[in-house]
C-alpha cells in the first residue's frame, strides 16, 4: 500500500498508484483478510479513499469501481498472421508513416528519446508529466521487463512508448506521439512495431493498457481486433471522495486548461513535483 497525500486533491492509500493493477493476491481468505486491513488502516489514518486496483473480479468486502477498461490483442505465432489479420484500412495507417520514412527503434538507449515526446506530449494534454527518474530506475531495477521504443523521422523522435513484459504478456503501458506529425500517423507505426516485437518475443498477448470506456482512445485500442476486459478497482471511503482525481472530472477542468498553455520547460519542471498527488 502506498500513501498520496495532497491538500488540493485530498488522502488516497493506493495498492499500486499510477498503475493499472496491484492488489491482493492469495486465496480468497487471505485476499479478504488484506483487504479488512487495508480498510482497518484507512480508518485509523482518516484518508478519503482507500483504492485496491485488481485486474480480475475478487470477492473482497469493499465497493467495486469498473470505471476503467483495458483491451487485449490474442497474438499468433508469426507476424505475418497478425498484418493478414489487420483490416486493410488499419494496414493502411501503418504504411503511411512508412512511406515517410520513418522507423521504429527499441532498446534501453531509448528511454530519453521516449521521456522527450511523453513530457511533451502530456503538457499538450494538460495532465502533469511523471518524473523522467522514475523511468531511470525502472530501467535499472525492471531490466528483464521494461521495454521502450520510439519511432524517428529524419532522425527525430515523434512517437514513443514505455511498458512490459510480464510471462507472456505484453503491456503497453504509456504511449505518445508528437501532435504536429498526427496526419503521418507515426502513432500506427509505434503500435504496430511493438506488436511485432512482442510476437517475436513470443508473447501470446499484446495489453493496450487502462482506458475509459467509450472514449477516443478506447476506440483506438478496438481497432485492432482486441477483447475488452473490465479492471476491478475495489473501494473504501472515509470522506465524500469518490474516486481518485482525473482530468476528466468537471471539478479539474481548471488545471488542464491551464496546463496546455504553460512552456514545455516550466511544465517539465513543475509537474513531476505536482503528479506525485495525482495518483
Amino acid at each position: 500500500m502506498f500513501w498520496v497525500r495532497s491538500r488540493v486533491f485530498g488522502r488516497f492509500l493506493i495498492s499500486m498508484p499510477f498503475l493499472n493493477y496491484g492488489g491482493p493476491l492469495g486465496r480468497s481468505d487471505g485476499k479478504q483478510a488484506l483487504a479488512r486491513a487495508a480498510v482497518d488502516l484507512l480508518c485509523g489514518e482518516s484518508a478519503d479513499l482507500l483504492e485496491l486496483r485488481c485486474r480480475h473480479a475478487s470477492d473482497l468486502p469493499m465497493a467495486e469501481s469498473t470505471r476503467k477498461i483495458t483491451v487485449l490483442l490474442d497474438l499468433p505465432e508469426s507476424s505475418e498472421e497478425q498484418w493478414t489479420a489487420l483490416p486493410a484500412k488499419l494496414r493502411s495507417q501503418v504504411r503511411r508513416p512508412l512511406k515517410e520514412g520513418m522507423v521504429a527503434r527499441f532498446g534501453r538507449a531509448e528511454l530519453t528519446s521516449f521521456y522527450e515526446v511523453f513530457a511533451r506530449h502530456m503538457r499538450d494534454l494538460g495532465t502533469p508529466v511523471l518524473p523522467r527518474s522514475l523511468f531511470e530506475q525502472m530501467a535499472v531495477h525492471l531490466s528483464d521487463a521494461v521495454r521502450f521504443g520510439c519511432v524517428y523521422h529524419d532522425g527525430r523522435p515523434v512517437a514513443g512508448a514505455c511498458g512490459f513484459r510480464w510471462a507472456d504478456e505484453f503491456e503497453i503501458t504509456w504511449a505518445s506521439s508528437l501532435r504536429s506529425y498526427s496526419r503521418q500517423a507515426p502513432n500506427m507505426l509505434l503500435y504496430w512495431a511493438h506488436i511485432e516485437r512482442a510476437i517475436e518475443e513470443g508473447c501470446g498477448v499484446f495489453n493496450f493498457g487502462r482506458c475509459t470506456p467509450g472514449s477516443g482512445t478506447h476506440r483506438f485500442k478496438l481497432q485492432w481486433g482486441g477483447r475488452e476486459q473490465r479492471l476491478h478497482w475495489y473501494q473504501g471511503r472515509e470522506g465524500r471522495v469518490l474516486k481518485t482525481p482525473s482530468p476528466d472530472d468537471p471539478a479539474y477542468a481548471w488545471g488542464p486548461r491551464i496546463w496546455r498553455h504553460l512552456p514545455v520547460s516550466v511544465a517539465n519542471r513543475i509537474g513531476p513535483r505536482l503528479v506525485k498527488y495525482i495518483p
